[in-house]
């Protein structure tokens, strides 16, 4: 793998990394005030859409957002509609069925369903490297969301909560495929601000009808929220974004599966909850996985549909 590919890479892990911190964050705040998580969400995007709005003035970036807009309407409203789904999804997934069997599910469907379209794409099956790496790392999420106290009850609903966590899993390799076209095209700040507009657009009706405070004048909880939009968002999908100009969407999908051992880490870290031996055992799959995924597998390169689309337009940077 070249250094622009291990950039990438690293760049997609640090993206998973401060995922995995977001729901400690959503707890405190909402120990702070009631906030329905939707709100939260909500306001996650908003914050995050506008603090890029003032890097693109910042730095001058208008014309290659311009440009996105222009040559890539429809793909940019359908990358940031997907992508307030499936957070919206996963929410939906987490009341329903319980956070154990919606993290697994949606975030174990989405390397899935890119390493088959890649596949597909490529006409041939994914070497045993990469079919090794997707094992070990579904594996190790298993066993960390068992394994860190996410287990517990199933939730309400666990026939539509499965529901809802097949169709975030889904809507989130699908955004993020399409966001890979894109990320080779543009700037990662331009992508980022259009894909989280549009979220926000999407997110906000939504929030405004469910129950709970849509406003607080709490410093922490306004602190806390700042911090979910500014580095769990705007940041973060900054980074993905930016490695996915270099790694291809199934991989950064299983890189992204630092997200749960973050969060167990965290967890355990600040809350003193115990991983235990099934957690650590998941934790080291996991990261082993992350770690083949360095290794030369043709499904890690750059895919051929992005190059071909990548050539055949001016780069707008």
């Amino acid at each position: 793998m070249s250094a622009r590919a291990r950039l990438g890479l690293l760049q997609v892990c640090l993206a998973g990394v401060l995922w995995g911190t977001g729901g400690l964050v959503v707890q405190l705040v909402r120990e702070r005030v009631p906030m329905h998580v939707v709100t939260i969400s909500a306001w996650r995007v908003v914050l995050a859409a506008a603090v890029l709005g003032i890097a693109v003035l910042a730095t001058r970036g208008g014309p290659a957002l311009g440009r996105l807009l222009r040559e890539h309407p429809r793909r940019t409203v359908v990358v940031g509609s997907a992508t307030a789904a499936y957070q919206a999804l996963y929410f939906a997934s987490v009341t329903l069925v319980g956070v154990s069997v919606a993290t697994v599910v949606s975030l174990g469907l989405a390397p899935v369903l890119l390493t088959a379209t890649e596949s597909v794409r490529h006409r041939g099956a994914p070497g045993r490297a990469r079919a090794l790496v997707l094992v070990a790392a579904l594996t190790g999420l298993v066993l960390v969301s068992v394994g860190a106290g996410h287990g517990g009850g199933t939730g309400p609903s666990p026939g539509l909560g499965l529901l809802a966590a097949l169709a975030s899993g889904s809507a989130y390799a699908f955004a993020t495929a399409q966001g890979e076209v894109l990320a080779r095209q543009t700037s990662p700040l331009a992508l980022t601000t259009a894909t989280t507009t549009v979220g926000a657009v999407g997110l906000v009706p939504i929030a405004l009808l469910v129950d709970g405070p849509h406003l607080t004048a709490d410093p922490g909880a306004l602190a806390l929220l700042g911090y979910l939009g500014v580095l769990t968002m705007a940041l973060a999908y900054a980074l993905l974004y930016a490695g996915l100009r270099t790694t291809s969407g199934s991989a950064a999908t299983v890189a992204t599966l630092l997200e749960p051992i973050t969060a167990a880490a965290v967890a355990a870290v600040l809350l003193d909850e115990r991983i235990g031996p099934l957690g650590l055992l998941g934790t080291a799959l996991v990261l082993a996985a992350v770690a083949g995924l360095g290794r030369e597998d043709p499904l890690a390169q750059p895919s051929g549909t992005a190059l071909v689309a990548a050539r055949a337009r001016p780069s707008p940077e």
